[in-house]
């Protein structure tokens, strides 16, 4: 029984090196992949701002049927608290980053060698 323990610690552990090992490896992210990192993140946003403005819009109702439900039994309410209205964050639009300018060609070399070399009389 002991075998089998150590002999599976012994592969997990090597199982452990080498993926760390294939992680180490790993090239940096490219351009195009910063930008699906960047759009995923602002999609994931904007879902957030939509999911809470669907929260909101449900607890407006609740606390609406609820006050109704209070009238009609004539049962007391307490004023409602002033909270801000529910804000639609709209469709999701991802504007893309500004292209980053390449760089530049290496300027061309001002006036011939030969101008600067004219003897002096």
């Amino acid at each position: 029984m002991k075998r089998i323990v150590t002999r599976s610690a012994l592969i997990f552990a090597l199982a452990t090196v080498a993926s760390s090992v294939a992680l180490a490896k790993l090239p940096p992210p490219t351009d195009d992949a910063k930008a699906k990192a960047a759009e995923a993140a602002a999609k994931a946003a904007h879902g957030g701002k939509v999911d809470n403005y669907k929260l909101c819009l449900s607890i407006d109702k609740v606390a609406a049927k609820y006050v109704a439900d209070a009238k009609k039994a004539a049962k007391e309410t307490k004023p409602a608290v002033a909270t801000p209205a529910c804000a639609d964050p709209g469709a999701f639009v991802y504007p893309p980053p500004a292209v980053a300018p390449t760089a530049a060609a290496p300027a061309a070399p001002s006036a011939p060698v030969a101008a600067a070399a004219t003897p002096k009389k």
